[in-house]
């Protein structure tokens, strides 16, 4: 409906049978698209009936219909152009949209469509610069002209910025300034950028190579400017924009640039310097910024100076726009379209789209100037009018309607409202209505015939019924009749009047001991149809949890006080109306003193009474010196409430009371100590004072827009006593800041707020809030300053551009969005970012607080691609994000590899098995593996280092030292570098020399046995909990094939260090292998040792007696051969090899020709007392009795399956470790060796 306010303006809502077009949503009067990307023109509208569009290009009509690629969106005035296998270049021009339905047509602006362009860089040689030392220098960049215009940077080939300071600076242009060159200077990698925002395409300048020579180096000078030249410049900037003034200045020593305004003072709330305080900027360009601004360069041999003088111009800005209008017929209204600009803007009005001056002559229409009048309205005379004001900076177009209705009153309030307010505050009945002519409303109450226009009641404009300090009396029905000249229409609303809530009694200073108990009374009486509510806080907080506090209905109860329980008890009584609250102190002290309070002063008598403040006498009671409390109680705002109004020390019987106007005052004191008050006194005569205008004004006044459309104006309501009298209003004013415009106001009653609509969106107000009473206003009240409601941002940031720093970090840059087109108050940009490649990676979110233009963005996957976009938020939400952008992050070091592990552990190798790392952050190129030794001491040994391919994951390590702990260190690779390391350690199985695991074998008359021991080194780094000992026979012939052998096994306790097991029923000249298997409490193997034995016969006692019998006979016998010998005799060996002459076997004889009757056939004989081992080796001398001579000293090996294959047997086994002796058992010829 269109809800007429006090000027008829009048907006459409729902409720409207007609209403002209109006423009709700458009595109940007300067819109340059990217030519990617389908072309989106914006045009919404609404009205009833629903509009129809059309649109214009270039001035004549578009055919939307004759174009395949153009769609225009249903109930919509929206464009959508594909440009995909066009040429954007196409569909460039100025379009406009028109809404039309039978009661007005409305124009969106002109929207110029343009091209986004990145030209090519011209092509040219460029030749070396040669430079002195200390002279100044220019680079230029000369980018091609884009559209919009490219952001200029300055990088070398490796995509680094160039570095910038106070010497070295780029300046507005792109141009790179040297104020003194030095040696380090040159480079043959001077190169400009030109970054396209539109699209997203960087070109780079050929690079300029500068050599710098010390052949002639330049001397120590005063500043000169580089730019602008000379000693004043000229520059102009508009109202609203951005100012950007620089001065770079060449010299020797650098020297350093400072500003001042010689008319006045720098905007310091809206100048920045930039480019080490070579640029000055300063933002929202005013009139006031127009003036000479001078630029100083400093160094130690003097200074330059160069003024620059600013012009502001402005394009046409809004002072008041034409606002929309609902007419009755006959009736007249003016549209006023008052602008302003530098030049002054030229105004020109249209009619539903046709210039005025154009359209058919209308008698009821005048112009004049910036307002058109319309007297004399008729039906059907409807239509929508446009204001356009334009300078050669711009133009503002504006649309508002006139709609020409006659319709009968409608009452918006809804039906049977019920209105509860407070006894002595203000009511309002509300009767919004809606008419054409403007209804006029009465209100009658109950079954009375009189209208309510007279005190206490006040009829509002809008046709609220305001009563000023309600009463019970003025509960009851009340009905509003809205009519004019149609028809008239009423409404019932309820008004009920309710007692307030009130303490009777308060809480009361307490002193308490330690551990006794504290109770604060608390009686409320409130309206009975209330359902109140009781809080209790401590010094403004919730009360502790603590089982000792006692909340009842009317107390609360603190047992077993404590010191902490000390502070400030308030008991807060909420209806759904009002609230009323009062406070007490509590004070715990120590010891049993007997303390009492004091008693109440006597005698209060009222002296000297003028018209704001009386003097006030009492006696006290017993405990004189006590300090005192004056209390109050007003008898017309607030009866039977007493209030805290001044203290007075002990000493003083007297005191001057300040007192307010409009006020029934009684007074009474009490009288404090270290325990309590004392009883009130009697309350002294009543003592009234006269109304007043208020001496204050309502406090915390803002002014927050809840709507785009809306201004809510709010502050703190006066106290009945702060009144000063009756008929307390207030009156709000509001105005648009540095808008020149006069002050709105409305005054309203028993209210905190007030709702300004229609307002523009997000633009400053000034607001203020005066206090009005039947006797005159309060003070001149304070403006502050509030805005109007927010809207989410209609534009994205542009320009987006992500500069990678590495692998992890990457900084992301953009074009802020206008002001204008954030609709609110700024919060900052939201940055939304993901790895593409990853669908487990989610979004991530970054907001930059404030006006930023640039941020970082850390923690990304090297090596992964990234789409990015970013928002603009404000107070109300989100805007439209930008289009996405990609970009790809470089290769990195990888992460650790996922696993390590180490398998099939043996005595002198073992296997690692690894995992690709998770990730990988670039292709892999391989692993790294280094290992070392550690001893029992933990210190480290010597190195080793192998590498793998990227496609292995397992390998076998050979050639290691037995019973050795190792720790490995495993790391992956990528072009980059290694990533992190991973370790594991493992240590390899022990061999039987170790001196970890021993037997021994003994034997009785019925069965063999053997003693097996363990003993772990204290460096494993395992906790022993079992020990498993399997046995399997071996000798003389293994019982089953390998791999199924059938062991014996047994378990014993592993607790202790060390560990001997007695292995039974062994059977005599069997070999055994044995295998010993160590678990921890979890029963994993942690530990595995094997040991091959037999039972050795040349350990047994009979054995031993029998070869002892043997080896004396055979001595016996060769003492007999050797007597033969010397006899000369022959014996039947001798005669037989006589006989038989063999010559190979023929015994040498002597030179001397002596010859032996029997000799060996080895080339040498041992020396006398030698012994000769039986495999005719010379041996050392060692003992008699060594383990060799016993089978027990060979080495022995682990098979691949972990069993042992050194061994003890009856024969000979070829060994296979070079420098280990014959494990061959003793024969009867060593034996006999052993006696010789």
């Amino acid at each position: 409906v269109c809800v007429s306010l006090s000027h008829w303006v009048c907006v459409c809502t729902l409720w409207s049978k007609v209403c002209p077009p109006t423009i709700t949503h458009q595109s940007p009067k300067d819109f340059i698209i990217d030519p990617r990307e389908n072309i989106l023109i914006y045009c919404e509208a609404k009205g009833k009936p629903h509009p129809s569009f059309s649109w214009t290009r270039n001035g004549t009509h578009f055919d939307v219909e004759k174009d395949s690629k153009v769609l225009m969106k249903p109930s919509s005035g929206t464009l959508v152009i594909d440009i995909s296998g066009e040429k954007a270049e196409a569909y460039e021009g100025i379009y406009q949209c028109t809404a039309r339905n039978e009661h007005g047509t409305a124009v969106s602006n002109n929207i110029f469509i343009r091209q986004s362009r990145s030209p090519l860089w011209s092509k040219e040689r460029k030749e070396a610069i040669m430079v002195q030392v200390g002279v100044s220098l220019v680079l230029q960049c000369g980018p091609p002209a884009g559209l919009p215009p490219p952001i200029i940077f300055w990088m070398d080939n490796n995509f680094q910025r160039l570095p910038q300071n106070t010497r070295v600076s780029q300046a507005l242009n792109g141009d790179l300034y040297f104020s003194n060159v030095l040696l380090d200077d040159t480079r043959n990698d001077y190169i400009c950028y030109a970054r396209f925002p539109h699209t997203q395409t960087i070109q780079q300048k050929q690079p300029i190579t500068v050599k710098v020579l010390d052949n002639s180096p330049s001397g120590e000078r005063r500043p000169s400017f580089m730019a602008p030249l000379g000693r004043s410049s000229t520059q102009m900037a508009l109202r609203g924009g951005v100012l950007e003034l620089e001065c770079i200045a060449e010299g020797l020593p650098t020297p350093e640039v400072s500003w001042y305004k010689e008319s006045g003072d720098l905007p310091s709330s809206r100048m920045s310097f930039h480019n080490f305080q070579k640029t000055l900027k300063i933002a929202d360009v005013m009139e006031a910024d127009a003036g000479d601004y001078r630029c100083t360069a400093k160094n130690s041999l003097g200074s330059a100076h160069h003024t620059i003088k600013v012009n502001v111009k402005a394009a046409p800005f809004w002072i008041s726009a034409p606002r929309n209008l609902i007419l009755a017929p006959k009736e007249t209204g003016i549209l006023t379209c008052r602008v302003s600009g530098d030049p002054k803007p030229q105004i020109a009005w249209s009619v539903n789209g046709v210039p005025i001056k154009d359209s058919p002559k209308d008698t009821s229409r005048k112009v004049e100037d910036d307002t058109v009048i319309l007297s004399d309205v008729q039906t059907g005379s409807s239509a929508v009018y446009q204001c356009n004001a334009s300078n050669e900076f711009g133009y503002l177009l504006a649309n508002a309607f006139v709609n020409v209705l006659a319709e009968a009153p409608r009452v918006l309030t809804p039906p049977n409202n019920v209105y509860q307010v407070i006894t002595n505050n203000p009511a309002f009945l509300d009767c919004a209505s809606f008419g054409s002519p403007i209804p006029t409303i009465t209100w009658f109450k109950d079954s009375q015939t009189s209208i309510l226009n007279r005190d206490p009641y006040v009829i509002h404009n809008n046709g609220t019924l305001e009563i000023n300090v309600a009463q019970s009396l003025n509960s009851g029905k009340y009905t509003c009749i809205a009519s004019n000249n149609l028809g008239t229409r009423e409404n019932h609303v309820y008004l009920e009047v309710k007692e307030p809530t009130r303490i009777l009694a308060q809480p009361e200073y307490m002193v308490v001991q330690r551990n006794r108990k504290a109770v604060f009374e608390c009686k409320v009486k409130h309206d009975p149809t209330l359902i109140p509510t009781m809080n209790w806080l401590k010094d403004n907080g919730e009360l502790p949890d603590d089982e000792r506090f006692l909340v009842d209905t009317d107390s609360l109860t603190i047992n077993e006080v404590t010191e902490e329980d000390e502070g400030t008890y308030t008991c807060v009584m909420n209806t759904t109306l009002d609230q009323d609250s009062a406070s007490a102190m509590l004070t715990v002290v120590g010891g049993f003193t007997f303390i009492q309070e004091p008693d109440p002063p006597t005698d209060l008598e009222l002296t000297d009474q003028r018209e704001r403040s009386v003097q006030l006498t009492w006696i006290p009671g017993d405990e004189h010196n006590s300090p005192t409390q004056i209390q109050y109680e007003d008898l017309l705002h607030q009866a039977g409430v007493w209030h805290n109004l001044t203290e007075e020390e002990g000493t003083k019987t007297t005191a001057h009371l300040d007192l307010s106007p409009y006020a029934y005052y009684s007074f009474r004191v009490l009288a404090v100590n270290h325990v309590g008050y004392s009883q009130p006194s009697q309350p002294s005569r009543q003592y009234r004072t006269n109304p007043a205008a208020p001496d204050v004004n309502p406090t915390d006044v803002h002014g927050v827009g809840t709507e785009h459309n809306n201004l809510v104006i709010s502050w703190k309501e006066l106290t009945g006593l702060q009144s000063n009298g009756p008929g307390l209003q207030y009156k709000v004013n509001w105005r648009q800041k540095d808008v020149e415009e006069d002050w709105l106001s409305e005054t309203v009653a028993n209210a905190s707020k007030y709702v300004v609509s229609g307002t523009p969106t997000f633009v400053p107000y000034e607001v203020k809030v005066q206090a009005v009473n039947d006797y005159g206003n309060g003070p001149a009240p304070e403006a502050v300053v509030g805005y109007s409601g927010e809207d989410v941002p209609m534009s994205a940031p542009e320009s987006v551009q992500v500069l990678v720093q590495n692998g992890t970090l990457a900084e992301v840059h953009w074009e802020p969005v206008l002001t204008s087109m954030v609709r609110g108050r700024l919060q900052g940009y939201k940055v939304l970012y993901a790895a593409t490649r990853d669908p487990h990676n989610e979004q991530q979110v970054l907001l930059f607080s404030g006006n930023r233009t640039d941020g970082r963005l850390p923690g990304l996957k090297p090596y992964s691609l990234y789409t990015l976009n970013i928002r603009v938020v404000n107070g109300k939400g989100e805007g439209p994000p930008s289009p996405n952008h990609n970009f790809e992050t470089p290769e990195g070091v990888p992460g650790p590899p996922s696993f390590l592990r180490i398998k099939n552990t043996d005595m002198d190798s073992l296997t690692l098995e690894w995992g690709p790392p998770q990730d990988n952050n670039g292709r892999l190129t391989g692993y790294t593996l280094k290992y070392q030794p550690v001893n029992s001491s933990n210190e480290l040994g010597p190195v080793e280092e192998m590498m793998f391919p990227a496609n292995e994951t397992t390998v076998i390590l050979a050639d290691l030292k037995y019973s050795t702990r190792y720790k490995f260190y495993f790391n992956a690779k990528t072009i980059k570098g290694s990533g992190p390391t991973i370790t594991e350690e493992a240590v390899t199985i022990m061999d039987e020399g170790s001196g970890m695991f021993t037997s021994k074998v003994f034997s009785n008359k019925t069965f063999f046995s053997a003693y097996t021991s363990y003993h772990p080194p204290k460096y494993l780094p395992f906790s022993i909990h079992t020990f498993c000992l399997s046995i399997l026979t071996f000798s003389p012939t293994p019982p089953f094939p390998p791999g199924k052998e059938d062991w014996t096994k047994e378990c014993v306790n592993g607790s202790s260090g060390s560990q001997t097991h007695l292995i039974k029923g062994l059977k005599p000249g069997t070999s055994y292998r044995v295998r010993l298997v160590v678990k921890d409490h979890s029963e994993a193997t942690i530990h595995k040792a094997m040991k091959s034995d037999q039972v050795d016969l040349a350990t047994q006692g009979w054995f031993i007696g029998l070869m002892c019998a043997i080896a004396l006979l055979i001595l016996v016998l060769l003492i007999i051969c050797f007597i033969k010998r010397n006899k000369g005799g022959k014996y039947p060996v001798k005669e037989k090899e006589d006989a038989h002459q063999d010559p190979e076997i023929q015994p040498m004889k002597d030179d001397d020709g002596t010859f032996g009757e029997y000799s060996d056939t080895e080339d040498h004989k041992p020396l006398k007392g030698s012994r000769t081992p039986s495999n005719g080796t010379v041996k050392r001398d060692d003992s008699d009795d060594s383990l060799v001579d016993y089978g027990e000293g060979g080495d022995g090996q682990f098979n691949e399956d972990g069993s042992f294959i050194g061994q003890y047997s009856g024969k000979k086994e070829k060994d296979t470790h070079e420098g280990n002796e014959s494990s061959e058992a003793p024969s009867p010829v060593n034996a006999m060796n052993s006696f010789v």
